[in-house]
């Protein structure tokens, strides 16, 4: 029994499918298929049932991959303890970012981080919080930047810093004339959302709590992008909470438009997340202290209320 036979059946009980593994793992189909089959001769037993499509695992083959995980992920810690001992941060570093934190995170570190640590190939992705916990578990992301806390036991947090939500609201509505607000002066039917999936909608869902009977409105609209909830609540169609961040990089004539909450403002915490396993946490390590050494300069509230990322359906 090999360590790269345990990689193998992993890639072929993650794809379902022989080739498409073998493909992942940059070797030939046959030669996967040798080294499974090898496997499978030693332990006297079927790991894969092939006679179904897309092939499935049999009952032993599950309790199998389920060991294969933690022996895959074991052996890496014997390259990632010589690394750490040798206080040497270099190779590839797959980091995952959620789309509300990228655009305005990323410029501010990414400079920094690579010409400290040249010897490092850092893979950026931007993934939405669902696929980035299903990459961190399946081994194909070292790390990520996400809205915390999320509750999943298999995944660590490591915040970063607590980013309040700030409202946009146009000059011809009715909150316009106040220097601050309060959560209780937001109504879900005036704001406009970003789409499904982005977990800062879900922030914002978990906070509003509509104080009348929700009304049926003559439009509904769902955006991809801060940028366009903007122009549209500058149209008069609703307002929008944004990032602390994002409001940075507005123009003078929008930043009248921003209205602050009362404390405890609500925020969002953002961390690095990471598998329980933390391999290359020297890494991890180094990305936080980077990151936190050019944030605390832009971000400096602290009477904050955290607004969890879960969706109220998920967490029931």
């Amino acid at each position: 029994m090999t360590i790269t036979q345990l990689y193998y059946v992993l890639a072929v009980a993650e794809n379902k499918n022989f080739t498409l593994a073998a493909e992942k793992c940059f070797v030939t189909q046959p030669t996967l298929s040798m080294q499974i089959q090898k496997l499978e001769d030693e332990l006297g037993i079927l790991i894969f049932d092939r006679s179904k499509k897309p092939i499935q695992l049999t009952e032993i083959g599950q309790k199998i991959v389920s060991q294969a995980k933690n022996i895959v992920n074991e052996s890496g810690r014997i390259k990632d303890i010589v690394d750490q001992q040798k206080g040497y941060i270099g190779g590839e570093f797959k980091l995952g970012i959620i789309p509300t934190i990228m655009p305005t995170l990323l410029p501010m570190f990414l400079n920094n981080f690579i010409k400290k640590y040249p010897k490092l190939k850092l893979i950026i992705e931007e993934q939405n919080t669902e696929d980035i916990i299903l990459k961190l578990k399946n081994g194909h992301l070292d790390a990520a930047i996400a809205a915390t806390p999320l509750e999943d036991d298999h995944i660590k947090e490591m915040v970063l810093y607590y980013e309040p939500f700030v409202a946009y609201i146009p000059e011809n509505h009715h909150n316009f004339g106040k220097e601050k607000i309060d959560i209780q002066d937001l109504d879900i039917d005036d704001i406009l959302l970003l789409q499904d999936g982005h977990c800062f909608r879900d922030g914002i869902l978990n906070l509003c709590k509509t104080q009348h009977d929700s009304k049926s409105p003559n439009f509904q609209l769902e955006s991809g992008s801060f940028e366009t909830l903007i122009k549209l609540a500058d149209e008069g169609l609703g307002t929008t909470l944004l990032p602390y961040l994002h409001t940075l990089d507005l123009r003078e004539k929008d930043k009248i438009k921003l209205r602050h909450f009362n404390d405890p403002a609500p925020a969002r915490q953002v961390s690095l997340i990471y598998p329980k396993s933390e391999l290359k946490l020297h890494i991890i390590e180094a990305l936080r202290s980077t990151i936190a050494g050019v944030v605390k300069g832009a971000i400096a509230f602290h009477n904050v209320q955290i607004i969890s990322p879960i969706s109220k359906s998920t967490k029931a």
